[in-house]
């Protein structure tokens, strides 16, 4: 671990919100006031006894935290190479890595006195989460999400309607993450005094990126300790999906000054890399650019339109990427990778029958890269990545994936 602060890749942001050149605040005049409210509110909490005292009851008996480190027994024998460790946060209530962050946002809304809860989603798990604590809570919930996500994900819109959310459909764009989020920013403008916009990854203007990475690195504080029990010392490799990039900064910030474990975030590749822009890889295939309030890698065009991605995962179907993951990327300390469709899509199955493990598929975009890398390490080397949702969700996009339709199996 580094001693020296100055030293440390933890630091950060500095005062004005920003990773090196990434990150900052670019927003209107009418939600300056409020995004500086939420950061004194957030600067109150992170040293309030009584804030993480009420985290950590949610997180262990609402959540059920902390979530296993689960050591791959059947896919480690059959690649034949580096043991491989799952962290199971797709074992969450809700299903997934998200209500770690909600929770945290939503008893600071509650703190700020706002009734109504705006949220974008893009799978859904987001909107799901904020649609639960809503509920527990009985405040408003409005989900903003893309046309196209909400046929492709029916499953968990039905599941926010059952929980009391309104959900919009966004027909904007390509219906996809991007055009609901830019919806929902629209909607806090509007409503700006009731309202708390719970914002679902590491990106956004100041504070979020912070604020959502501290909130999810219960999962990295975890697997510290687990991984000394199970094995005596820290992981050689962390793996991640990457779509906005909360789960992996979850995973990552904690280890991120421990200089001897490598840190790779794997990207939606889509059909594959290319001048089309066939996929989501914005750190691969994008550059900088301004978007949703703040700086960071983005598709787009010479002109600096914002390009629409594509890939078969619903989550990781975002232009950009948290500007923390840019600064982490640009001065080396992670490494980003892409993963096609049709790998995830093999890694989804080899879950499935080695494992008896359905994943969503985000982290099968994970998993398949730790397949690609696996056989070629010694195995005394420990990967571990993050299994941050369950494929519930996914099921009838994989059917239509591989050929099938659901009705084939009645």
């Amino acid at each position: 671990m580094a001693n020296d602060l100055f030293n440390s890749f933890m630091t950060g942001p500095d005062e004005n919100g920003r990773f090196g050149e990434f990150g900052g605040r670019f927003v209107s005049e009418t939600l300056m006031p409020l995004i500086l409210e939420l950061q004194a509110e957030y600067d109150k909490a992170k040293t309030d006894d009584t804030f993480w005292a009420e985290m950590d009851d949610l997180w262990e008996h609402y959540v059920g935290r902390p979530s296993p480190l689960y050591f791959a027994e059947r896919l480690t024998e059959e690649l034949g190479g580096a043991k491989i460790y799952m962290k199971r946060d797709e074992l969450n209530h809700t299903g997934a890595h998200k209500i770690n962050n909600v929770l945290g946002q939503i008893i600071l809304a509650r703190r700020m006195g706002k009734k109504r809860i705006i949220a974008e989603t893009g799978a859904g798990q987001h909107g799901v989460a904020t649609a639960t604590v809503c509920a527990k809570f009985g405040l408003q919930c409005v989900v903003y999400m893309g046309a196209h996500d909400v046929e492709r994900q029916s499953p968990n819109v039905f599941r926010m309607r059952l929980l009391g959310a309104e959900v919009i459909p966004v027909t904007s764009g390509r219906g996809t993450l991007k055009d609901a989020m830019n919806d929902a920013l629209r909607d806090w403008v509007t409503n700006v005094r009731d309202t708390f916009y719970c914002i679902g990854t590491v990106a956004g203007p100041h504070p979020y990126p912070a604020m959502v990475r501290d909130f999810q690195s219960i999962i990295g504080k975890e697997v510290r300790t687990q991984m000394d029990r199970a094995e005596g010392r820290l992981p050689d490799t962390l793996i991640a999906a990457i779509g906005g990039g909360s789960n992996a900064m979850g995973l990552f910030y904690p280890f991120l000054d421990d200089k001897e474990v490598n840190i790779i975030g794997v990207e939606a590749g889509g059909k594959g890399v290319n001048a089309k822009m066939e996929h989501c890889a914005s750190l691969t295939g994008g550059r900088p650019g301004v978007l949703h309030g703040n700086r960071t890698y983005l598709l787009q065009d010479d002109d600096g339109q914002i390009l629409e991605g594509f890939s078969i995962s619903a989550g990781l179907d975002y232009p950009g990427i948290g500007p923390e993951h840019a600064w982490l990327h640009d001065i080396g300390r992670a490494q980003y990778v892409s993963i096609t469709d049709v790998e995830a899509l093999a890694a989804f199955q080899k879950s499935c029958q080695l494992e008896g493990i359905i994943p969503a598929l985000e982290p099968s975009h994970a998993l398949a890269h730790v397949m690609k890398i696996a056989p070629d390490l010694p195995k005394d080397h420990i990967i571990c990545m993050n299994m941050c949702g369950r494929g519930d969700k996914d099921i009838f996009t994989v059917a239509r994936a591989l050929g099938f339709e659901m009705g084939d199996f009645a």
